[in-house]
């Protein structure tokens, strides 16, 4: 440290400390025009002292063609009196042809008895590293916001502090606004959010914390169309506890919507709309779960002589008969879960005892019976009801297959029950 003590500058420690810091010093007598550049200054540009000849143009010289207009420029309104020292940043050509970033400072330090401005004194400081620094920091921000632009993604940006938050136009775009990235109130963003949505939203961006969290949620545009949209959101903390939320958000409908059309897809029967095996079997065992002891019934049904409808009507026949079948199975069963398991056979889950399914499934058959197609239609239906013991997905629709079989074997266009049709078996065993 510096001692608090008077004392004198010694002018070698001085000539050092400019030359360790990578600093020039030029001094320019403006009635001669002649420049005298310290040995630092041509150090710095890898010459030795006297290797060139001083003059008030060797600086201009030595400067980057495209800098030059601004350099002058900075004097010149200095010394006009519009600026109260010269501050500009130029390239000089070093000895080995390359570029040497500086930033020039200096001013009028002599005038004479009009006023007229007589010497100037200025130092250049070699801030090559900072320039290249900056160029890459700018190059990271043009590959940023490529990126930005090529996902089609937003940042957004919330402070605390003062309540506000920042939106950039992609940002605004997602939320159907125009202009540039700007400000806006804090709570601006809730008045978007789906009724449905806005709760869990809410409380999903309360939480985020310092690792980073993604939330999924819909909004609902001025237009009144809603969009699909995930976030990225992270908390930054600040001093004092001016913590800021910051984040990126991207519009993923179109994505959602493909997922929901290929889920639906994999779960669907592509005739009827209604569920396929695979999906049929998983709604039953989560509603044999959500049940509890509740009893909770399979409904098999399969339509008797369809082959003969397909031979006199053709597939066309054939595939109306299911899609009116289908039909009559959702009135049935009120948006129940009912499925297309293959063929002309189908299913349905019905919540409550074996009595009621027998009589919702008679219901059935004669809706099924009135059709008037091509031939003559009808339906054999197996209804078997799970038990306290038996609450097995697996063995309820066995159950309820075995039924509609014995359906078919006592004339076909009737219901049977689980029950009864292990009687008759064991009756003719």
């Amino acid at each position: 440290m510096c001692s608090s003590s008077p004392h004198t500058l010694d002018f070698d420690a001085f000539v050092h400390g400019v030359t360790r810091a990578r600093l020039g010093v030029w001094d320019w007598d403006l009635v001669t025009g002649d420049c005298v550049y310290s040995d630092s200054w041509y150090a710095m540009l890898g010459y030795a002292s006297g290797e060139l000849q001083p003059n008030g143009e060797l600086w201009l010289e030595l400067t980057h063609p495209d800098d030059r207009q601004r350099a002058t420029e900075s004097g010149e309104r200095h010394l006009r009196g519009e600026t109260t020292e010269i501050e500009t940043e130029l390239r000089l050509k070093r000895k080995d042809g390359t570029w040497l970033w500086v930033l020039d400072r200096g001013g009028i330090i002599e005038r004479d008895e009009l006023g007229r401005p007589t010497r100037m004194i200025g130092v250049q400081t070699d801030i090559t590293k900072q320039k290249a620094a900056e160029l890459d920091l700018e190059r990271a921000n043009e590959r940023f916001r490529l990126a930005l632009d090529a996902s089609d993604v937003g940042v957004w940006e919330v402070d605390f502090a003062t309540e506000t938050s920042y939106w950039d136009s992609r940002t605004r775009e997602i939320f159907g606004l125009g202009g540039d990235g700007e400000s806006q109130p804090l709570n601006s963003w809730h008045t978007y959010l789906h009724p449905d949505d806005k709760a869990s939203t809410e409380h999903a961006h309360e939480n985020v914390g310092l690792e980073t969290q993604v939330i999924r949620y819909r909004i609902v545009l001025p237009s009144a169309q809603i969009r699909h949209v995930e976030t990225f959101a992270k908390l930054v903390p600040g001093p004092n506890g001016a913590n800021r939320l910051i984040g990126t958000i991207r519009d993923v409908t179109v994505e959602t919507d493909q997922r929901a059309a290929l889920q639906w897809a994999a779960d669907h029967d592509g005739l009827t709309g209604l569920l396929n095996r695979t999906a049929f079997k998983q709604r039953l065992r989560v509603s044999l779960t959500a049940a509890g002891a509740n009893p909770v019934c399979v409904l098999i049904i399969d339509l008797d002589q369809f082959k003969a409808i397909n031979d006199r009507g053709g597939h066309a026949a054939g595939d109306r008969a299911l899609c009116q079948t289908a039909n009559v199975l959702r009135w049935a069963v009120e948006g129940g879960d009912v499925a297309r398991l293959g063929g002309d056979e189908f299913a349905a889950i019905v919540h409550g005892s074996v009595q009621e399914a027998e009589t919702l499934a008679n219901g059935i058959r004669r809706s099924i019976e009135g059709f008037g197609t091509d031939a003559k239609l009808s339906a054999s239906i197996g209804v078997a009801g799970s038990s306290a013991t038996n609450r097995s997905a697996s063995a309820l629709i066995k159950r309820a297959d075995l039924a509609c079989y014995q359906a078919k074997r006592s004339g076909r266009n009737r219901v049977a029950t689980a029950e009864g049709a292990m009687l008759r078996a064991e009756g003719q065993s």
